[in-house]
């Protein structure tokens, strides 16, 4: 038996967060036990637990990667678990206290970062370079695009491995639920339905999405676009919304736990995302139930969408490239029919939790037995 411990320092269910709890769903129990180690008070802990998962809430600094006095805290749990991995997200205290434990570490990068100044030097690039090599024996990045950040970070890339993400797949709500979802939220039959579950943050575009909405209403076109999720630039996105005068054709609806109805009542997803995107969860689930989406050309979008198959892509920030995509599709039932019926095969190729689970382990057995680029070489 396998035993992994898991370290993330997320107060809230992000995105490492919800990775997880979709592992667990298709893990491999007869050959992986799986331990958590999180924040105290943490919103993870009882989904964990609930999942299956040995969870550890620990006096540790809460949304933060690294604070030197939760090294020894954490290096005190990897000695009392006994895990023959450590696996950390988003947690450099982790990694630190994995390799000073004496354990293999590995860590995944779920998202990605523009450069910063110091990154892009001779010598911040190299700095990067000896302390991720040092603190990590494999790296799985979500997407390429998460990789290719790594790398211009001055990372080698052959102990990177590439893991896409996989959901459980989500079932489409019947016709009658959908019905009463669409009068609840005053959608009328005639009106075209866009949605964006994302968190409500400044880089996630939502800005860029409403000056997509106001151009087709100006065109005379009936929409209503369904805003999923909360943030700190809510309220910025809310006042961009009144003053463009499109209190009728937004939908708030705060933070959604069951994607499913708001999923079931789109004609398109939209990820609008000019900074930190990998994969996106909520663009997996909607191909799982053949929703295609219309997606900016940033991170790891376009390996998830695939441009005129799955979806179409628009330049990053773009808002009239946007516009341009979804006018088309409005105006071209057969092509949104067609990118319907590829998605859910795109997810049934690709994106299962299934295929994401077993790629996860064989990157745990191949580090555990030496099977790996770096170890053949020492």
């Amino acid at each position: 038996m396998v035993r992994v411990l898991n370290v993330i320092s997320d107060s809230n269910i992000g995105g490492a967060g919800r990775v997880l709890l979709n592992y667990l769903k298709y893990a491999d129990t007869s050959r992986f036990e799986t331990a958590v180690c999180l924040p105290e008070g943490s919103l993870l802990a009882n989904p964990l637990r609930a999942a299956g998962a040995d969870v550890y809430e620990l006096p540790i600094t809460p949304d933060t990667s690294f604070a030197r006095c939760d090294v020894p805290v954490i290096k005190d749990l990897i000695r009392r678990v006994d895990p023959d991995i450590v696996h950390t997200h988003g947690s450099m205290s982790g990694r630190i206290a994995g390799r000073q434990a004496h354990r293999v570490v590995i860590f995944t990068r779920h998202s990605v970062f523009p450069l910063s100044r110091r990154l892009k030097s001779a010598p911040g690039r190299l700095l990067n370079k000896l302390i991720n090599e040092r603190y990590a024996d494999r790296i799985i990045a979500v997407s390429p695009a998460a990789k290719e950040n790594l790398t211009d970070g001055g990372i080698r890339p052959d102990i990177i491995d590439v893991i896409m993400n996989g959901v459980e797949p989500v079932t489409r709500a019947d016709a009658e639920t959908v019905a009463a979802l669409r009068a609840r939220y005053h959608i009328s039959d005639n009106e075209f339905v866009l949605g964006i579950l994302a968190r409500i943050e400044d880089y996630k575009g939502h800005l860029i999405i409403l000056d997509a909405v106001k151009s087709l209403t100006n065109d005379g076109r009936h929409v209503k676009l369904l805003i999923a999720g909360a943030g700190s630039f809510e309220q910025t996105v809310r006042d961009r919304v009144n003053a463009l005068g499109l209190d009728d054709a937004v939908v708030f609806l705060g933070f959604v736990t069951d994607v499913t109805p708001v999923l079931s009542m789109l004609d398109i997803q939209l990820n609008a995302s000019y900074g930190t995107e990998a994969t996106s969860l909520s663009l997996i689930e909607g191909l799982s139930i053949g929703l295609p989406a219309v997606v900016s050309d940033y991170g790891g979008n376009p390996y998830v969408i695939d441009d005129g198959e799955t979806g179409l892509l628009f330049k990053s920030g773009d808002s009239a490239a946007l516009t341009d995509c979804l006018r088309r599709l409005m105006d071209e039932p057969e092509l949104l029919d067609c990118l319907g019926k590829n998605a859910g095969q795109a997810y049934t190729d690709r994106f299962t939790g299934e295929i994401f689970a077993d790629t996860v382990e064989s990157i745990y057995l191949k580090v555990l037995k030496g099977d790996t680029d770096e170890q053949k070489r020492i």
